[in-house]
């Protein structure tokens, strides 16, 4: 199924089935699972059953694409798209023509499902952990385990044990393909779903912490606070789902107006009426970022927006208030991996 969705500002949008993200257009971050994103453009991004994504700004348009819930999913080419080691999965339709040429189709498509084979093998051309098909097969199997095991607390030796390994050391080749240990990736697994059960739930604590197989809910309330800076509680009342307040709308309103000639935490602090102590806080625990992040962001964003409509290095420094036209250039080549000139002559030229 092919939807355009207008998707309101905070609202969680649950993934009831297999899915394809395109963002069309929206000036603001993205979040998935607990995780906020900045680098949406140009990707399609996969999402799979369970995840949730929120859009933080209010003017974003998607392209949603649902796919049957059927066997096709567990191709092991496939489930790459979907089963996300680190970051979000998704392809860079950038590098992918055939990827594009798809999605600009799309609505004439009755065989939506074709999109996967594309973006399997530019997943695979992509290769973002620098492995060959046997390594992530090896890879994918380990997640796959941890998706279905985690809640059972087993040990590194009974995860990899669950593996056929081929001649490889699985503990060995995660740590060095992803850069995290099977115990780290076992833990981040974990610590997803007592967030999720925290924050869409009105079961107790002592309850989610028995089905995560914690033994002791002291222990359990040590390690959630030890991994997310809040004890579940805290985190359950500031994730807001339900009542969903306006201080994320408010914040990147005053972003939108001021963020051209005002980078100073207290400037923000004093519109809120807050401390810049407890506007910092309350960024990092309702958004996900810190409000310096923030900024950066929609200075990043802004003269991308410039840059593409044809000004001038030197006109966006002076309207975005750097001292000096190189300044500016430095700052974006830092936050976006590229010069300025250069980001504005690929997407010309693309």
């Amino acid at each position: 199924m092919v939807e355009k969705l207008f998707p309101e500002i905070n609202k969680v949008y649950f993934m009831n089935t297999y899915t394809l993200v395109h963002v069309l257009s929206g000036t603001g971050s993205i979040e998935v699972d607990f995780k906020n994103y900045y680098d949406w453009e140009d990707k399609a991004i996969y999402l799979e059953k369970g995840q949730y994504i929120k859009f933080l700004s209010e003017d974003f348009v998607v392209r949603k694409i649902e796919f049957p819930d059927h066997e096709k999913f567990q191709n092991t080419e496939i489930r790459v798209l979907f089963k996300h080691l680190i970051s979000l999965g998704y392809i860079n339709l950038m590098e992918c023509s055939d990827c594009q040429q798809y999605l600009t189709n799309t609505i004439f498509s009755d065989r939506s499902s074709d999109i996967l084979d594309i973006s399997s093998k530019q997943w695979f051309w992509q290769n973002p952990f620098h492995a060959n098909k046997d390594e992530y097969q090896i890879i994918f199997d380990i997640k796959d385990v941890i998706d279905n095991e985690f809640s059972n607390h087993l040990t590194n030796t009974e995860l990899v044990s669950f593996i056929n390994a081929k001649g490889y050391d699985a503990q060995a080749l995660i740590k060095n393909k992803v850069g995290l240990s099977v115990k780290n990736l076992l833990g981040k697994k974990r610590l997803t779903e007592s967030q999720k059960e925290i924050a869409f739930t009105d079961k107790n604590i002592q309850e989610i912490s028995y089905e995560l197989g914690f033994k002791d809910t002291a222990y359990f309330n040590r390690v959630f606070k030890n991994n997310t800076g809040q004890t579940p509680l805290e985190f359950r009342a500031n994730f807001d789902y339900q009542n969903k307040d306006l201080f994320t709308q408010n914040i990147i309103d005053l972003l939108k107006m001021h963020h051209e000639d005002e980078r100073s935490l207290e400037f923000y602090a004093q519109k809120m009426h807050l401390s810049v102590k407890t506007l910092s806080k309350k960024v990092r625990q309702k958004m996900n970022t810190s409000l310096g992040q923030l900024i950066r962001f929609e200075l990043i964003n802004s003269a991308k927006t410039m840059l593409l409509e044809g000004e001038s290095i030197n006109a966006i420094s002076q309207k975005l208030n750097f001292e000096e036209p190189n300044h500016f250039s430095r700052f974006f080549k830092h936050y976006v991996g590229e010069p300025p000139s250069e980001f504005k002559n690929k997407k010309y030229n693309s």
